[in-house]
C-alpha cells in the first residue's frame, strides 16, 4: 500500500476545482487545505491543543531549520516529529531547497548538491538530495519533498532551464535516497520559473517518475499574480488527476481562492501567523491594523463575522493595548484568528464546490474584502 491516498470526490466541470481527501498514516485531510507552518516543529504561538481547536488538520515543518537545530538524529531519537512536538494529525516537511536559496548569502551550488553558511551561526553546511531525504526521513513526516532549486524571480530562460533540468535530476536522486516509501510519501516538485514550456516538460519528466503527489514550486516569489494563475493553467493538466497536487509558500486568501479555482489540493504558507505577530488581522472586509489608534476604544470583535474563541471573547482596543504594551497575549490572539481566518476560508471554499458556486462565491468573498475583480 501506498503512504497516502489521494481520494478524488468531485470535480467541478466549470473550473477543474477538486473536492477530495488525502489518506496518511496520521489521519485524513479535507481537501483543498491550507496548512499553517510550524517552521521550528511549533507554530509560533500556539500550543498543538489550540491548532486543533482552530481546526488545522496538516502542519508543515522545516527541514532546513531542523536540520541545523536541534539536528535530525536528535528529532529521531525522540521518535520523530510527532513526538517531539506532541502532534498526532500528519505533517508535511519541505526539502529544504527554498531556505538554502533564500536565506544563505554564501552558497555554492553544484550538481551534487549545495553548501551554503548556516545562517545561525555561520558554520559551513551541505545538503544534497540525498541528505535531504536522510534527514527527512529521520524526521518522519507522512509527506516528503524532493530537494529542488526554487530560482529566483525573475531569471532568465537559460537559467531556468538548468535549474528544472537539475531539479528532476535531484528528483531521481531523491527517490533512490528515500528508505521510508510504505510510511512517508514523497512528493516532485515542479520547476520552470515563469516559463509555460518549462513548466509542462518539468511536470512531464516528474510524471514519468510516477511520485505519489506533485508539488508546484517556485510560484507566489514575486511575480504578479497574474502571472501565478497563468503558470497554474498550462501545468496543472499535466499532472495526474489521481494525485494530489500541492503549490508551495502561497496564502492570501486571494491565492487560496484562485489556486483552488485552478485544482490545486494542498497550500502553505508563513503569511497568516507573520502578519498576526505585526498585527495584521485578517477579517471578511479586508485586513485591519488593529495597532492602529483607531482601535483604541474599539470594543468590537476583531472580525464582526467571526466565530473563533478570540472574537467571541476579546475586542479590538483590548489586543491593540496588548501590542502597544509588549503583551505576548496579544501576538497569540492575532495568530490565533489569522489562523482561524484561513482555515475557515478553506470550509468554505469546499462547501461552495459541494454546491458547484465556487466561481460565485470568488466574486462574492472579493467583492467584501476589497480586492480587485
Amino acid at each position: 500500500m501506498p503512504a497516502i491516498r489521494y481520494e478524488l470526490m468531485k470535480t467541478c466541470a466549470r473550473t477543474g476545482a477538486r473536492l477530495g481527501r488525502v489518506h496518511t498514516p496520521h489521519g485524513t485531510i479535507e481537501t483543498p487545505a491550507f496548512m499553517p507552518v510550524g517552521t521550528q516543529a511549533t507554530v509560533k504561538g500556539m500550543t498543538p491543543e489550540e491548532m486543533k481547536e482552530v481546526g488545522a488538520e496538516i502542519i508543515l515543518s522545516n527541514t532546513y531549520h531542523l536540520f541545523l537545530r536541534p539536528g535530525h538524529e536528535i528529532v529521531r531519537e525522540a521518535g520523530g516529529l510527532h513526538a517531539f512536538m506532541h502532534w498526532d494529525r500528519p505533517i508535511l516537511t519541505d526539502s529544504g531547497g527554498f531556505q538554502v536559496f533564500s536565506l544563505s548569502s554564501l552558497r555554492n551550488i553544484k550538481e551534487d548538491g549545495v553548501t551554503f553558511r548556516s545562517h545561525i551561526d555561520g558554520s559551513k553546511k551541505f545538503l544534497s538530495p540525498e541528505m535531504s531525504i536522510e534527514v527527512q526521513n529521520a524526521l518522519g513526516a507522512d509527506i516528503i519533498m524532493s530537494f529542488d532549486e526554487c530560482a529566483p524571480y525573475p531569471c532568465d530562460y537559460p537559467y531556468a532551464k538548468r535549474s528544472m533540468e537539475m531539479t528532476t535530476r535531484w528528483a531521481k536522486r531523491c527517490q533512490i535516497a528515500h528508505k521510508r516509501p510504505e510510511d512517508q510519501a514523497l512528493f516532485g516538485i515542479v520547476q520552470g520559473s515563469t516559463y509555460k514550456e518549462l513548466r509542462i516538460e518539468s511536470a512531464k519528466q516528474l510524471v514519468e517518475l510516477d511520485f505519489p503527489g506533485y508539488s508546484i514550486g517556485g510560484l507566489s516569489v514575486g511575480e504578479p499574480g497574474a502571472i501565478m494563475n497563468d503558470i497554474l493553467e498550462h501545468t496543472v493538466p499535466h499532472l495526474p488527476k489521481e494525485k494530489p497536487r500541492y503549490l508551495m509558500g502561497v496564502g492570501s486568501p486571494d491565492y487560496l481562492i484562485d489556486g483552488a479555482l485552478r485544482g490545486i489540493d494542498m497550500f502553505d504558507c508563513v503569511l497568516p501567523t507573520r502578519i498576526g505577530r505585526n498585527g495584521t488581522i485578517f477579517t471578511a472586509n479586508g485586513r485591519i491594523i488593529v495597532r492602529d489608534a483607531k482601535y483604541a476604544r474599539d470594543f468590537t470583535p476583531l472580525d464582526p463575522e467571526c466565530g473563533c474563541y478570540v472574537c467571541k471573547n476579546y475586542t479590538r482596543g483590548y489586543i491593540r493595548h496588548l501590542f502597544k504594551a509588549g503583551e505576548l497575549l496579544g501576538l497569540r490572539l492575532a495568530t490565533w484568528h489569522n489562523l482561524h481566518f484561513l482555515l475557515h476560508l478553506m470550509e468554505q471554499i469546499r462547501q461552495a464546490l459541494r454546491e458547484d458556486r465556487l466561481p460565485e462565491f470568488r466574486t462574492e468573498f472579493f467583492l467584501k474584502y476589497g480586492y480587485t475583480l
